[in-house]
C-alpha cells in the first residue's frame, strides 16, 4: 500500500466532510438519522479504498472468476458463456395437473423443472393416511408411489432436462422414484442430471417437515451421498439451503453462516463415514433467498462463496477446485411479497432477481406475484418466467463478469458479511456442531430474534413496506386467483387404491423387510429404498419400516421453548 496516497485521500476526505458535506447538512438533513440495510447492517455515507486498496489484498479477498477464492463467481466466463438455469418452481393437485403445468413452462422457454410437494409427501405419509387429510395437493404435489412420478413426468425427456426436487426427510425415496421412471425412459441413472435438496437440518431450524431424529437423518443424507457419487455422477446429492432459514426470518449474515454450518456438519458425517471429501463435495450445491435490499443481497452471495471457498480448503483441506466451488440456486423472496397491491410483487420479485442475477447465481427461481394469496396462476407465472427473460436478454447485465466488482460498498459488505457469518459457524462449533446446537435451540432462538425486529420495524414504520404500512390503497385487490380442482385430492387417493389392488404384495413385503433390516445394519439403505420403489411400495410404507428402525424425531423443551 502506497501510505503517501492513503494520507492524502484521508486528509481529502476530512476537507470533503467539512468544507462541502457541514454546509448541505445545515441546509437539509438526511432523510432518516441511521440508515441500515434489511438486516440492520449500518450503511455508511461514503465508501473509500482506504482499507481495500492494493493488489495484494485483491488477489486474497477478490481473485479471478472460476479461481480460488471464487469472489467474482464459479466459472470463469460467467454468463457471457452461458445464462443461468431458468427453473420455475411448480406443483399442485395430482401428478397429471402438475405435469400439464411442466410442459407449459417448457414451452415457454423454461429450461430446468422444480418440483414442489406436498407436505404428506415431505413428511412421509401416503394421500390415503389419515395425517394427510386437508393437506393433499394444496401447496405442491401429492406424490405416494412410483405410479404419481410416472406420471408427474410422464412426455418429458428425463435425459435432456434438469430436475430440482424440494424435498428433505424423504429425499432417498423420491430420488429412487425419479431414477425409476429414468429407467422406465432407457436413460441410465448417469444421464440424469439436477439436484435433490436432502437438506433435513435446515427442517429441525426452520421449516419442520423432518420424521426421523436428527442422527438417523443424517445417515438417510450420508447414504444418499455415496450412492450418489457412484451411480449418478451429473446429480446433486444435496442443495443446502439458506431459503428457508431466510424464510424465517434470519438476517443476511445467519442465512449465510446457518447453511454453511449445515454443510460443515454434511460434510463431517460423510468423512466420519469414510468418504473422500472431493469424491463427494463436487456434487454439492446450495440453495439461497433474494430479497429486496439489492446490494447487500450481492454482498450475500459474493461473501457465502468466498467463506465456503476458504472452509473447505483450509477445513477440510480438499484439493478438488470444484469442491471449493459453491454453487447455489436462488428463489426470490416469498416472504417478501403482500396481498396487498400484489402487482407490485412483479417489482419486487425483478429487483431480487436483479441481486441474484449480479450475485452470479447458477439458476434462478422468480416467484408469481399471487403468491402471497394462492397457487400461482398460468398468467402470474409466465410474468415471473419472462422477469428473468427480459434480465437476461434485455438488461445487460450478463455481459459482464460481476459488474459491481470494486464498489466500495459492495467490497465492504461482503467482507462485513463474511466476518459476521463466520462468527455464527464459531458458535456453534463452540456449541458442539450444528446438531448441538439445534438440540440446544441456538439457531432457531437468533433467527426468532430476528424477524422479531424485522417485523417490529415495520410495525412502527421505522422500515417502509410499499401498499402496507406506506402508500396504502382503499381499493379491493382484484385479481384471477389460481383455484384447485376439487378432484385434485381425491384423484391421488383413487390411484393409490388401484396401484395397491394391481401390485405383487408378497413382493412388496419382501422388500419392506429387506428396509428393516438394512436399517439395522451399516448398509447403504439407497439400493433397498429402489428395490421397493420399483415393486411400487408407497411412501408411507417405505417411511413406516424405516421409522421402526430409525425413529421418530420428537421435539425437545429446548426447541419448543427457543
Amino acid at each position: 500500500m502506497n501510505t503517501s496516497n492513503t494520507l492524502s485521500l484521508q486528509a481529502g476526505f476530512a476537507d470533503w466532510q467539512t468544507q462541502t458535506l457541514a454546509p448541505t447538512l445545515r441546509k437539509a438533513p438526511e432523510r432518516v438519522a441511521r440508515f441500515v440495510t434489511a438486516s440492520s447492517t449500518p450503511v455508511e455515507r461514503l465508501y473509500l479504498p482506504i482499507e481495500s486498496s492494493g493488489h495484494e489484498r485483491y488477489l486474497e479477498q477478490l481473485g479471478f472468476p472460476g479461481e480460488y477464492p471464487f469472489t467474482r463467481g464459479v466459472q470463469p466466463t460467467m454468463y457471457r458463456g452461458r445464462l443461468w438455469t431458468m427453473r420455475q418452481y411448480a406443483g399442485f393437485g395430482s401428478a397429471d395437473e402438475t405435469n400439464a403445468r411442466f410442459r407449459y413452462l417448457l414451452s415457454q422457454g423454461s429450461t430446468g423443472l422444480s418440483v414442489a410437494f406436498d407436505l404428506p409427501t415431505q413428511i412421509g405419509y401416503d394421500c390415503d393416511a389419515p395425517q394427510a387429510a386437508g393437506e393433499v395437493g394444496r401447496v405442491g404435489v401429492s406424490i405416494s408411489s412410483l405410479a404419481d412420478m410416472e406420471r408427474l413426468f410422464d412426455g418429458i425427456p428425463l435425459d435432456r432436462v434438469s430436475t430440482s426436487m424440494t424435498i428433505n426427510a424423504t429425499a432417498p425415496i423420491l430420488l429412487a422414484m425419479y431414477v425409476a421412471v429414468a429407467e422406465q425412459q432407457n436413460v441410465s441413472s448417469t444421464q440424469i442430471n439436477g439436484t435433490i435438496q436432502n437438506d433435513i437440518l435446515k427442517e429441525y431450524i426452520a421449516r419442520g417437515t423432518y420424521r426421523f431424529p436428527p442422527q438417523a437423518s443424517l445417515r438417510l443424507t450420508r447414504d444418499l451421498f455415496a450412492w450418489c457419487s457412484r451411480e449418478t455422477p451429473k446429480w446433486n446429492s444435496i442443495s443446502i439451503s439458506g431459503y428457508h432459514i431466510r424464510e424465517a426470518g434470519s438476517t443476511a449474515a445467519q442465512e449465510i453462516g446457518f447453511t454453511l454450518a449445515d454443510a460443515v456438519c454434511y460434510i463431517e458425517s460423510a468423512l466420519n463415514a469414510g468418504l473422500s471429501v472431493d469424491d463427494f463435495a463436487p456434487r454439492l450445491a446450495f440453495f439461497f433467498a433474494a430479497h429486496t435490499d439489492v446490494l447487500e443481497e450481492v454482498a450475500k452471495f459474493r461473501a457465502a462463496r468466498r467463506l465456503y471457498a476458504r472452509l473447505m480448503r483450509e477445513r477440510f483441506g480438499a484439493q478438488d477446485p470444484r469442491s471449493c466451488m459453491l454453487r447455489f440456486h436462488t428463489q426470490t423472496g416469498g416472504v417478501t411479497l403482500t396481498a396487498q397491491q400484489p402487482d407490485n410483487n412483479i417489482v419486487r420479485v425483478t429487483l431480487q432477481a436483479l441481486a441474484a442475477v449480479l450475485g452470479g447465481t447458477q439458476s434462478l427461481h422468480t416467484n408469481s406475484k399471487d403468491e402471497a394469496l394462492a397457487l400461482p396462476s398460468e398468467e402470474a407465472v409466465t410474468v415471473a418466467l419472462r422477469t428473468q427473460q427480459i434480465i437476461a436478454h434485455e438488461s445487460g447485465v450478463a455481459n459482464t463478469i460481476d459488474p459491481l466488482a470494486g464498489s466500495y460498498f459492495i467490497e465492504q459488505l461482503t467482507d462485513r458479511l463474511e466476518a459476521d457469518a463466520r462468527r455464527y459457524i464459531d458458535k456453534i462449533d463452540e456449541l458442539g456442531g450444528m446438531v448441538a446446537a439445534i438440540e440446544q435451540g441456538y439457531p432457531q432462538a437468533e433467527i426468532e430474534q430476528a424477524a422479531y425486529d424485522f417485523q417490529r420495524s415495520i410495525d412502527t414504520g421505522a422500515r417502509q413496506i410499499v401498499g402496507v404500512n406506506c402508500f396504502a390503497s382503499q381499493e379491493p385487490t382484484r385479481l384471477e386467483l389460481f383455484q384447485l380442482d376439487e378432484q385434485s385430492a381425491r384423484r391421488p387417493i383413487e390411484r393409490l387404491a388401484e396401484v395397491r389392488e394391481r401390485r405383487d404384495a408378497l413382493r412388496v413385503n419382501r422388500t419392506l423387510d429387506a428396509i428393516r433390516a438394512a436399517a439395522q445394519s451399516d448398509e447403504n439403505l439407497m439400493p433397498v429404498i429402489l428395490d421397493a420403489v420399483r415393486a411400487y411400495a408407497t411412501i408411507g410404507e417405505i417411511c413406516a419400516s424405516l421409522e421402526s428402525v430409525l425413529g421418530v424425531h420428537q421435539e425437545s423443551c429446548a426447541e419448543v421453548l427457543a
